[in-house]
């Protein structure tokens, strides 16, 4: 799915494509359907600044990409792939996720941003009791009690003692919960434990899990962002010469002995992503990085500069050096990914009654007065347990309610109260109680469903950006159809592929190497010596190496040879090379082959074959498209448009 949506991105990205419903002039005909001037220059200023290719920034040759895109449209449409259900579903899935984004109440969104942002900034330490009740409990007098002499009692004999003897892990949980911060529990717990002073114990409070209190053991602020650099050894490794954790120690020493991490890095770490920076690796907090040992590591250290000892994670031996320590983000830095986590958290409920609220002021709603009534008469005790029907002579037609005289039906809400009816199994919770209950749950998911199903209407930017990704999901799934999948699993046809552009897929110089490393140019000339009179690597290293210093390191391996671990100068000639300095260092290299550039196989190749193949497959796939389509441009418009723009 990742790289379904990177594709679509891009596709979006080169052709953000929207109808305007403007009346103008028509540009383009694509199979007799208009295309009007306005939209294309709307959709040609959005994507101009974006836009590098000088190519596509001139109008006819922006006019090609438009038309061919529309053309791909059309043929998606030919083959009914907007029928498939897969898309349907895909393309439904979206449009849920984009209508969060306009549906919201923005005042009371923002202000639970901020502050889940200012909670983040800090990491609690807490403990709890819990006394379950069922959430739809009408009674929770007795459970209130109980927490509150549990409390009681943890103040005067002592958490522990208390939890020892009383939790059950059922009805009553008394639990150390460690360390957590913002989007960690649910918002009513979060809010206790943060309004709760350390050291003390809260007054009961209630979430859907029950009554709790909470104990705050420690507050602190949040650890902020580390820039650091490491040299990493793999666990398994191609160089056959070392064992990942002597290798990470024999770095170890050289850094003591005053050689230089960036420059130790480049040479020896087998994290090749950050080896050719010095080590360096993106910005982090706590909890970015897959391994909380790597994290402790690097935060651990005191000052910008200080380097740890050698440490092992799932990845492999690390050294790790602070770069800089910065404090936490800036709230605007960060605000649109917490807005997205405070609309996905239990926090969700405050908006969406925010919403309700707000929407009730804006659509006229009209309330039958009798539903509520009648609906707590046709209710028997079959609903204690999920065998209530609904009664053969409701009047299905007559209207609970009607939002912007669109009404909504007895037989919704009895729908509504049969699928309910499983909250309360085994419960002996009040008619009435239920249908206020679900009544209030029915309107709030009715006034937001017809929102939704008028957003298209209401927002012009929704519509824009709905239509955007219908059409690129479409587009999407036509290009697997016709371009990726037949380059992929057409095996015939990409050997003959192949075959005609076999010059195109070669291999560069390499060569299989032992290198031998060393900071110190005076015992280079002694390894040299020693390489020369063919000494294998343990012998010299036996006489290099000491408990206490590092005086050489070799590496093994087949490299092209203009890989940076080779000296910019390298000579690819068999044998035991001069002394070269490189990364701040000297080497000495020990060609044991020379392999000269030549032809990959297909086999070798085959990644970038199916790439150019796909290319040629397109290139060829669009031309049919233009005989099948016919296209006619007004020309009159286009040389408006020229001038209008200047192009």
């Amino acid at each position: 799915m990742s790289l379904k949506f990177k594709c679509l991105f891009l596709v979006l990205f080169a052709l953000n494509v929207s109808f305007s419903q403007d009346t103008d002039a028509v540009l383009l005909t694509v199979d007799g359907q208009p295309i009007m001037a306005s939209e294309f220059l709307r959709v040609y200023n959005k994507n101009l600044d974006l836009v590098k290719d000088e190519n596509q920034k001139d109008i006819d040759g922006y006019l090609k990409l438009f038309t061919e895109y529309q053309l791909k449209l059309k043929e998606a449409k030919r083959l009914k792939l907007d029928e498939d259900k897969n898309y349907q579903r895909e393309f439904s899935r979206y449009k849920k996720q984009l209508i969060q984004n306009y549906i919201s109440e923005n005042e009371v969104t923002d202000t639970l941003v901020k502050e889940a942002y200012e909670r983040s900034n800090i990491d609690i330490n807490a403990a709890h009791i819990l006394v379950r009740v069922d959430a739809n409990a009408k009674d929770t007098l007795t459970a209130y009690n109980q927490v509150l002499g549990l409390r009681k009692r943890a103040l005067e004999e002592g958490f522990d003692k208390v939890k020892a003897e009383m939790h059950n892990g059922k009805t009553i949980f008394i639990e150390d919960l460690g360390y957590f911060s913002a989007f960690k529990m649910v918002y009513d717990f979060e809010s206790a434990a943060f309004n709760t002073p350390v050291g003390e114990i809260s007054m009961p409070f209630k979430t859907q899990f029950g009554y709790h209190v909470v104990k705050v053991n420690d507050k602190r602020a949040s650890r902020g962002t580390i820039t650091a650099a490491h040299i990493m050894v793999n666990l398994a490794s191609k160089d056959s010469l070392r064992d990942a954790e002597q290798r990470i120690n024999e770095i170890y020493k050289k850094l003591n002995q005053g050689e230089r991490f960036d420059a130790l890095a480049k040479q020896f770490s087998e994290d090749k992503s950050s080896a050719k920076n010095g080590g360096k690796i993106s910005p982090f907090k706590s909890g970015q990085l897959s391994s909380i040992e790597f994290e402790d590591e690097a935060f651990a250290l005191k000052n910008d500069g200080d380097v740890s000892k050698p440490f092992k994670t799932a990845y492999g031996w690390h050294i790790v050096k602070r770069m800089e320590l910065k404090p936490i983000e800036a709230f605007e830095d960060v605000k649109t990914s917490f807005e997205t986590k405070v609309k996905r958290d239990s926090r969700s409920k405050l908006i969406n009654e925010a919403m309700v609220a707000k929407l009730k002021k804006k659509y006229k709603v009209n309330y039958n007065s009798d539903a509520n009534a009648y609906f707590t008469s046709i209710l028997n005790k079959e609903m204690y347990n999920r065998a209530w029907k609904v009664p053969e002579d409701l009047v299905k037609s007559d209207t609970i309610f009607t939002i912007n005289k669109r009404p909504f039906s007895y037989e919704a809400f009895a729908n509504h109260l049969m699928t309910a009816q499983r909250l309360y199994t085994g419960k002996a919770t009040p008619f009435e109680t239920i249908v206020e209950k679900e009544f209030e749950s029915f309107f709030e998911k009715s006034i937001l469903k017809y929102r939704e199903d008028n957003l298209e209407n209401e927002n012009e930017e929704f519509a824009n950006i709905l239509k955007e990704y219908r059409d690129g999901l479409l587009l999407f799934d036509l290009m697997e159809k016709e371009v990726w999948n037949k380059a992929a699993k057409d095996s015939l046809g990409l050997e003959t592929f192949y075959a005609k552009n076999k010059a195109n897929y070669q291999w560069k110089d390499r060569v299989d190497v032992v290198i031998a490393t060393s900071a110190d140019q005076s015992k280079m000339k002694r390894i040299l010596k020693l390489m020369k009179k063919g000494k294998s690597e343990e012998v010299i290293k036996v006489a290099l190496n000491t408990e206490v210093e590092q005086n050489v390191i070799f590496t093994k391996g087949f490299y092209d040879t203009s890989d940076p671990i080779l000296p910019a100068d390298f000579k690819e000639k068999k044998g035991v090379s001069k002394v070269y300095e490189h990364n701040e260092a000297f080497h000495v290299i020990d060609v044991k082959d020379v392999l000269p550039a030549g032809q990959k196989t297909l086999e070798e190749a085959k990644g970038k074959v199916i790439n150019d193949y796909q290319a040629e497959i397109e290139t060829n796939w669009i031309q049919d498209l233009y005989n099948r389509f016919e296209i006619e441009v007004n020309n009159e418009v286009l040389a408006t448009i020229k001038a209008k723009i200047g192009n």
